[in-house]
C-alpha cells in the first residue's frame, strides 16, 4: 500500500509543469500555444530563450531525482538493491507519465526527457553522466535539443547492454524502453530534422557570429 502511496506521489512531483508555469507567472502566455507546442525545455529554448530553458530543464531533472529517490521512505529498500532498483525503475517511470500527462496541466506536458535523465541519474550516476557528456557533445555540434535527446538516449541502452553489462532483466527491458519511448516522442522532430526544418535552440551564438566573421574576413 505504501508503494502504491509513494508511485502516486511520484507521478504528482512529474506533474509539475515548469515550462506552463513558467510561462504563464512571467510572460502571461501559454508556452503550449508557441513554437512545438510542447511544455518542456527544448521549447522553453526556444521560445523563451537560454535563461529559462536552462532553468526548466534543471527543475525537470529535479523532479526525476526527488521523485526516484522517494524509496527512502521504506526502510526494506535501504537494504535490498534488486528490489530498491526495480522499485527506483516504477517511481521513476511515475515520474516521467507525469511530466508527460501532467495532472496540473490539462495532461499536456512535455516528452518527459529531462525527468528521464533525473531518473538515470538517481539510479546509475555514471550511466547519467556519460550520456549528459553525449547530450552537451551533439547540442554543441548541431544546437538541436531533440537530436541530443534521441542519441543521448539510444546511448544509455546501448550502455547499459553492452557497456556495463547490467544482468538484471527489467533494467535492461527499461533501458531499451527508454530509446524507444525517445525516439517516439520525437516522431515530429525527426521529421522535422529530415526536412532541414527542425529549430536550433539560442545557445553558443558566439560561435556562430565567430565563424560567420572568419568566413568574410576570408572572402
Amino acid at each position: 500500500m505504501v508503494e502504491v502511496l509513494l508511485i502516486i506521489l511520484a507521478y504528482l512531483i512529474g506533474s509539475i509543469p515548469t515550462a506552463v508555469w513558467i510561462s504563464k507567472y512571467f510572460f502571461d502566455i501559454d508556452i503550449r500555444e508557441y513554437g512545438s507546442g510542447n511544455a518542456g525545455a527544448t521549447n522553453t529554448f526556444r521560445v523563451l530563450g537560454s535563461k529559462w530553458g536552462s532553468f526548466v530543464m534543471i527543475v525537470d531533472v529535479i523532479k526525476g531525482v526527488v521523485a526516484t529517490s522517494l524509496y527512502i521512505l521504506i526502510p526494506y529498500y535501504l537494504h535490498d538493491e534488486f528490489d530498491r532498483t526495480n522499485f527506483m525503475v516504477g517511481l521513476g517511470l511515475a515520474a516521467v507519465m507525469g511530466h508527460i500527462f501532467p495532472v496540473w496541466a490539462e495532461f499536456r506536458g512535455g516528452k518527459g526527457v529531462a525527468t528521464l535523465f533525473g531518473m538515470i541519474l538517481a539510479i546509475q550516476p555514471l550511466v547519467a553522466v556519460c550520456c549528459v557528456v553525449i547530450f552537451i557533445l551533439v547540442l554543441y555540434l548541431t544546437r538541436f535539443v531533440s537530436l541530443s535527446s534521441i542519441l543521448a538516449s539510444i546511448a544509455f541502452a546501448i550502455l547499459i547492454l553492452f557497456i556495463f553489462d547490467e544482468k538484471e532483466p527489467i533494467y535492461r527491458a527499461f533501458a531499451i524502453s527508454v530509446a524507444l519511448l525517445v525516439v517516439l516522442t520525437h516522431q515530429k522532430n525527426i521529421g522535422r530534422l529530415i526536412r532541414g526544418s527542425e529549430s536550433k535552440v539560442p545557445i553558443l551564438k558566439y560561435r556562430d557570429r565567430r565563424r560567420m566573421r572568419k568566413t568574410k574576413s576570408l572572402q
